[in-house]
């Protein structure tokens, strides 16, 4: 590996490689994306080794071609690999959920098919769970990854897209509590729904972002409060020499977040090399967390049904 990614106070490494979104298949039976399989194995050779898949990805069978061909040369051992999965719940409209009997199911089989002992991180995917349903209630689903948990399964398990209900719901329902909560974040979405990086941090839990380069590849920077963002932006790629990837990045690992996103270009890891080993001031990481709030209606891509309803 050619650079070393730092990790936060849970072993997580502080950028994930994603295979949602643009890797996304709607069926897993299709031919593996030899492109993810490319991306995954650079990713990890270059020191990137946090990779970021889940159930409903369809990603399966690119995520076991990649770990057998890192593993295949002995200079990449599988616990220099840090693999996260999610369960599929479903969404709020309760119609489709995963084909397997619960999430410690889910994770057995995984396993197996990519003949590994553990994943570093489980999740629920969301919490729209119910016994009528999925078969059992959200503190039942749970205690299924507790159970994973417990017999080393998983090696850290936590929850995504959870709002501080649901969080609420299962706190203290079972030894261990959600460890990681996974959300859409970046700087003109800086709460999935209300209050919800404020109170998982003051519980500890870690907070990860998904889509948190969106104010550059899908916001409006011509007018308004995007043009007015947009300027300072690029006031302190100038200052530092960085890209706006990197100073948005870089923003939001200041603000105590992972983020994870991810990207079709090999050469794009240099660029992520650069998101670290600098720091912005205090001051700009408020001014930037300040003109990103005033962006109206908040950037919101995914969850709408569910969430759409908080935007003001």
């Amino acid at each position: 590996m050619t650079f070393k990614l730092p990790t936060d106070k849970l072993g997580i490494p502080l950028l994930g490689i994603g295979s949602g979104t643009y890797y996304f298949k709607r069926s897993p039976d299709l031919p593996p994306n030899e492109q993810l399989v490319s991306i995954f194995t650079t990713a990890v050779e270059k020191g990137f080794v946090h990779l970021d898949s889940a159930e409903v990805y369809g990603n399966d069978a690119e995520l076991k071609a990649s770990l057998q061909k890192l593993l295949a040369g002995g200079k990449i051992k599988r616990e220099d690999i840090f693999i996260t999965d999610k369960y599929f719940a479903g969404d709020g409209s309760y119609t489709a959920h995963s084909k397997h009997k619960n999430p410690y199911e889910r994770l057995t089989q995984l396993l197996a098919d990519l003949d590994t002992p553990y994943v570093d991180l489980y999740l629920l995917h969301a919490p729209f769970i119910k016994k009528e349903t999925h078969g059992f209630d959200l503190k039942e689903a749970w205690a299924f990854l507790q159970q994973a948990h417990d017999e080393g399964l998983a090696k850290r398990i936590g929850v995504s897209n959870f709002a501080v209900e649901d969080l609420k719901q299962i706190w203290d329902s079972t030894k261990t509590n959600p460890q990681v909560n996974q959300i859409e974040f970046n700087a003109f979405l800086q709460e999935q729904t209300p209050g919800i990086v404020e109170f998982s941090q003051s519980k500890g839990i870690v907070v990860e972002a998904y889509s948190p380069l969106s104010p550059i590849t899908a916001a409006d920077l011509t007018q308004g409060a995007g043009l007015h963002f947009a300027e300072y932006l690029d006031s302190l790629a100038s200052k530092y020499a960085k890209t706006r990837l990197q100073v948005l990045l870089r923003w939001v690992i200041q603000r105590d977040i992972v983020p994870v996103t991810t990207t079709s270009k090999p050469e794009r890891f240099a660029e992520f090399e650069g998101v670290f080993g600098w720091q912005l001031d205090d001051a700009e990481v408020s001014h930037l967390s300040k003109l990103g709030a005033a962006y109206k209606p908040p950037l919101r891509k995914y969850w709408k049904p569910e969430y759409s309803k908080y935007d003001k």
